[in-house]
């Protein structure tokens, strides 16, 4: 029994050039990241998206845009040092509970994680509205249940969380000064908390970004 031949294209892949210029023109028009195989998906075929991404975010490099990675996607983004030119272009900023953002570090820093894992790690119950808010703003969704009794969902942040911080994936998360800057949690400490989030802003530890309540 042989082979069955494998299916050739008609016509040769455009040079690498025009393969770039295809990938910067995609990047550039979308409003979301796009991956690799949507990529190929949309330029003719023959086309490898995966090096001409490569040779492109070289060109990019040290310009005022940058091609960057979003998880499983890439995109077209500001440079970080002039994030500060697109300060008048903002137009909403979200204010989260002090609740919200320890539901939201601990899912960060813990996913997949289940509802029953957050309270024990915060030491008092989730409301339904924090879940509800962090679901709304599409900044976690909901994982793989736990093949454990009852089968719980678990939590996971989405893309648009990484996009949000310009990380390129969860291991890069922010830290209590990132989010007070991003206005997501409110500067001025809780009476008696001042010395304790000072220490939590110059600590390295994962779970700083978070604090347990009385």
């Amino acid at each position: 029994m042989t082979d069955a031949p494998q299916e050739q294209s008609l016509f040769e892949a455009p040079p690498m050039a025009a393969q770039e210029r295809m990938v910067e023109a995609i990047l550039f028009a979308s409003a979301e990241p796009v991956t690799v195989a949507d990529l190929n998906a949309r330029m003719p075929h023959g086309c490898d998206a995966a090096e001409a991404l490569t040779h492109l975010r070289k060109r990019y490099e040290g310009r005022g845009v940058r091609v960057v990675r979003v998880g499983e996607a890439w995109a077209i983004r500001t440079a970080p040092d002039l994030g500060f030119l697109m300060q008048k272009e903002t137009v909403e900023t979200r204010k989260l509970s002090r609740a919200a953002i320890e539901t939201l570090a601990i899912i960060a820093y813990h996913q997949p994680v289940t509802r029953a894992e957050i309270e024990e790690i915060r030491g008092v119950s989730v409301s339904r509205g924090t879940v509800d808010q962090l679901l709304e703003m599409e900044w976690i969704r909901f994982g793989r249940r736990r093949m454990t009794p009852g089968r719980p969902v678990t939590f996971v942040v989405t893309q648009d969380f990484l996009d949000h911080f310009g990380l390129e994936s969860a291991r890069d998360l922010p830290g209590l000064k990132e989010l007070r800057a991003a206005g997501l949690l409110d500067s001025r400490p809780m009476p008696g908390r001042e010395d304790r989030d000072e220490e939590r802003d110059d600590s390295e530890d994962q779970g700083d970004m978070f604090e347990q309540e009385p």
